[in-house]
């Protein structure tokens, strides 16, 4: 039986097919949101159909019920199999291509016969597109620059998708009778952007009930192995994960030792060996003569070791060992640091909420400055603001100031829009008198290397721009940044004072700690906002402060923790 992450895709395949059909949009949309239901549902879609229950499941109407009943009693949809017929499933694929939309993949495979991926990029690379209606030498390279974009993704996990994942795991696995301790490991505990799959140490005597209630969690699909000490499972959405069970007396030997990095782990290793002893994940043994060190909390690998205890962050094999060694590790910046919020939507452009709504939640999660930074007007799509509408903004604000007191501080500011020519969305007079400016890249990302940059130093440039939003503008997993020299990003930031954002939501963990980290070795000003378009994003923050202790900055190296006074004294001065 086919179960939801087969449905799923099942069901993305037939909206892409009808998209590159022609089919109208609803009825794309209606495929799309029961694709996007069965990805995300709790239950097995066969257990619903068992039950004769398949309108229970949302957005799964009378037509979309009677195709999933056929796919689980068959395993084939009769309509998917004429669809193929009309339009070869291959050009499925290119739907993923960035800047290659349906209507130019039905032209391209009509005009040239071609189905495949590869026959794309052959035919692109041989000047074959350009001519097409509407097409022209920078479709054919922006087509050719997709495609290796597209060659360059992994099936990794979003950490915005694997953290919470984990998450509910562990807590499921910390109910189980004799767990003393479940935490994660792996690149998701030292929280890089994206994961491979979920790795969970569990501290237990008794690993049995720890592996039977491992392999019946909720959506878990398929069972890859089940042992005394680890098992495997998949969800249906095709998430993997693993589960060790060590005695407790060892967990702190396997919690480092499964965690890394690779580097991390050779550094510690060699650091043993100079003071005469073995690593492991088991304990830390004498290398001549007899003896085993048991650690059941990582503290105690450490200061075996001689070294304070290293946040999970900063294992990647840098420099941590050595400033461990100089107990010279930073005192990484936490959540609860930062004061101030400095882009957030409201219901004003894209935003769900309005700024009161918004304001009172962030103040209820210990925000004391929020910066409503409601797109310009060029970014059509979100609904951006005209100059007009900002006045009409201005005068809500003060309103609202005045119904929230002291709780926190509302400013009003503008993710202003650096559009394709290098210019900002509005005037400079009227940037001016806006309280802060966030200018940011959201189009035309995939312009030549040196045209892209020049558009963001001259935005950096631009003596009304306080923070840059998002650098590269990269969605993960489905969008690379932009292709900007970060060199000269970076040296025009150290010279005009701008601070450069570490935007907390999930999808976008931009600026990366890579740059972030040389960002603070260059003095340059860090920003950690969430983006929030709803309440429930002022909560991402915490993906953002991840990314900042993995560049290992502190509070005093992001503008987000400063008093409101220091703040407003900086903006003051900017502008």
């Amino acid at each position: 039986m086919m179960n939801n992450r087969q449905l799923a895709e099942t069901f993305t395949l037939i909206a892409d097919l009808c998209e590159i059909k022609g089919e109208v949009i609803y009825v794309v949309l209606a495929y799309r949101k029961a694709a996007e239901n069965l990805a995300g549902l709790g239950r097995e879609a066969g257990e619903y159909w068992k039950e004769g229950k398949l309108r229970d499941i949302p957005g799964v109407g009378k037509a979309i019920a009677e195709k999933i009943d056929e796919l689980l009693s068959s395993g084939k949809l009769e309509f998917l199999e004429k669809l193929k017929r009309e339009v070869p499933p291959d050009l499925a694929a290119w739907m993923k291509v960035p800047s290659l939309g349906p209507k130019k993949i039905g032209l391209i495979h009509k005009t040239l016969n071609i189905t495949t991926l590869a026959q794309l990029e052959a035919a692109a690379k041989a000047g074959k597109l350009r001519d097409l209606p509407g097409m022209g030498a920078k479709s054919e390279t922006a087509i050719l620059e997709g495609i290796a974009s597209l060659a360059r993704r992994s099936g990794r996990i979003p950490l915005g998708r694997a953290y919470p994942l984990a998450q509910e795991i562990i807590f499921s696995l910390k109910k189980v009778k004799g767990v003393v301790d479940a935490r994660p490991a792996g690149s998701l505990r030292r929280m890089r952007s994206t994961v491979g799959d979920l790795d969970i140490l569990v501290a237990a005597k008794d690993s049995a009930p720890v592996m039977e209630a491992f392999t019946k969690l909720p959506g878990v699909s398929r069972v890859l192995g089940k042992g005394d000490t680890k098992s495997s499972i998949e969800f249906s959405d095709g998430v993997r994960a693993q589960v060790w069970v060590h005695p407790p007396q060892k967990f702190g030997t396997a919690l480092q030792y499964a965690t890394g990095s690779k580097d991390h782990n050779v550094a510690l290793r060699q650091l043993a060996l100079d003071q005469g002893l073995s690593l492991s994940e088991h304990s830390l043994s004498k290398v001549r003569g007899k003896g085993e060190i048991f650690c059941s909390t990582e503290e105690e690998v450490y200061k075996t070791l001689g070294l304070a205890w290293i946040p999970p962050e900063l294992r990647e094999g840098r420099d941590e060992v050595q400033l461990a060694k100089a107990n010279k590790l930073p005192r990484l910046i936490e959540v609860k640091d930062i004061k101030a919020d400095l882009q957030v939507h409201s219901n004003w452009s894209d935003g769900k909420l309005t700024m009161l709504e918004m304001a009172r939640a962030a103040a209820q999660r210990g925000i004391k400055v929020i910066a409503f930074t409601d797109h310009s007007a060029s970014l059509g799509v979100t609904g951006g603001l005209k100059i007009e509408d900002h006045k009409k903004q201005a005068a809500e604000i003060k309103k609202i100031q005045k119904q929230l007191g002291d709780d926190i501080l509302v400013l009003h500011a503008s993710e202003v829009e650096i559009k394709a020519d290098g210019t900002l969305d509005y005037p400079d007079k009227f940037l001016a008198s806006l309280d802060l400016v966030l200018a940011s890249l959201h189009t035309s990302l995939r312009q030549p290397r040196d045209k892209v940059t020049q558009r963001m130093l001259s935005a950096i440039r631009n003596p009304h721009v306080d923070i840059i939003g998002h650098p590269t503008g990269r969605l993960i997993p489905d969008r690379e940044g932009a292709d900007l020299d970060m060199d000269a990003i970076l040296n025009a930031s150290a010279e005009t004072g701008v601070a450069l954002e570490i935007n907390a939501h999930p999808s976008r963990l931009d600026l990366d700690d890579m740059y972030a980290r040389r960002a603070k070795e260059m003095d340059i000003p860090i920003s950690i906002n969430t983006d929030a378009h709803s309440a429930e994003d002022l909560d991402v923050l915490f993906y953002g402060v991840a990314t900042a202790r993995r560049a290992g900055l502190t509070k005093e190296d992001v503008i987000n923790t400063w008093s409101t006074k220091k703040l407003l004294d900086w903006l003051k001065k900017r502008n």
